[in-house]
């Protein structure tokens, strides 16, 4: 599966700015030794069910000491027996533009 999501703090923050709690859940993702891309908007990961959850997870948890609340949004492509989408998806699209 490929997860797509953004974890951002929420209420009552401590300090100015995002980035740091931004850091803190894109160092889970790291740490956790999927594949993985952060963009400006998302973090998108890849793995089996539980793995990407349990990241997605520690990602919130990480979030959490930055504010009162934590805002999840999460968009997932679930293809059992597929792997290496998180290139292969982007690869297929960029091959079908070189045709044009």
């Amino acid at each position: 599966m490929v997860i797509a999501f953004s974890v951002a703090p929420a209420g009552n923050m401590s300090g100015d700015s995002m980035s740091d709690a931004v850091a803190a859940a894109v160092r889970v993702v790291r740490e956790s030794g999927l594949p993985n891309r952060t963009d400006a908007m998302f973090t998108t990961i890849e793995g089996e069910w539980d793995e990407c959850m349990a990241v997605v997870k520690g990602a919130c948890d990480a979030v959490g000491q930055y504010g009162a609340r934590v805002s999840l949004v999460l968009k997932a492509d679930i293809r059992p027996g597929r792997s290496g989408e998180l290139d292969g998806k982007v690869d297929r699209v960029e091959a079908k533009l070189r045709e044009l």
